[in-house]
């Protein structure tokens, strides 16, 4: 569920499997899986769009298990020392792929760390583009992934209104610090889920700290659409 607030255990257990890695190609079989961080002093330069709605993904670097010292002296790679494509080829391969027609965008769900521990389930893109640029340094892979959207959910979108479901992080990492981790009804600190107070469907927006509370689960659900 977008927006679900998950433990780093809780996460594991929803894909079947620990997630050691920033990038997993096809990790469920029929889509992949990435994790992601905003947060100060992550080791990505990850980007998202204010909307929530586009994110450009960086590659990931070389293993230190590659007896390399320091991978980001180092260009990021789309093949392992054995010939076979490293994580970042895999996606690579898959985006530019789906550019020349010749396959339909890989689905992926987003996983980004809100706090050590605590990981926020931002919902499935769609892999559109892949490219390699220089940051000053040396090359990087650059991903871009743009929001799935049911078609009854785009219908609910007025063109008036610049609302999305999608929480960007900034008003999550804020309305996580405000809220303290704890439900605001019960102050239970599982099973939690970013809320809008004045429902999407009605209007609300998701873009401002204002109108989105943390839930727990029960809450959340006998909340529904309407309006407290």
């Amino acid at each position: 569920m977008n927006n679900e607030i998950l433990s780093y255990l809780e996460m594991c257990q929803l894909e079947g499997v620990n997630l050691q890695k920033g990038m997993n190609y096809r990790l469920g079989g029929d889509y992949s899986v990435i994790l992601m961080s905003l947060r100060k002093g992550a080791p990505y330069q990850d980007q998202v769009s204010e909307d929530g709605q586009m994110i450009i993904y960086e590659g990931h670097d070389i293993p230190k298990t590659e007896g390399v010292v320091d991978s980001k002296n180092h260009d990021q790679s789309d093949i392992t020392r054995f010939g076979t494509l490293t994580e970042n080829g895999k996606f690579h391969r898959a985006a530019q792929e789906y550019k020349k027609g010749l396959r339909s965008p890989e689905h992926v769900r987003v996983y980004e760390k809100i706090r050590n521990g605590i990981w926020s389930n931002n919902g499935v893109f769609e892999l559109i583009d892949s490219w390699i640029e220089n940051d000053g340094a040396r090359n990087v892979f650059r991903f871009r992934l743009q929001l799935v959207q049911l078609e009854t959910e785009r219908n609910k979108i007025h063109d008036e209104l610049p609302n999305t479901r999608v929480i960007p992080s900034h008003v999550k990492i804020a309305v996580w610090k405000r809220d303290k981790g704890q439900c605001v009804i019960c102050g239970a600190s599982e099973h939690l889920h970013f809320d809008h107070i004045i429902p999407f469907s009605k209007g609300g927006s998701s873009l401002v700290a204002d109108n989105i509370q943390l839930l727990c689960a029960q809450h959340n659900l006998a909340k529904r659409d309407r309006i407290e």
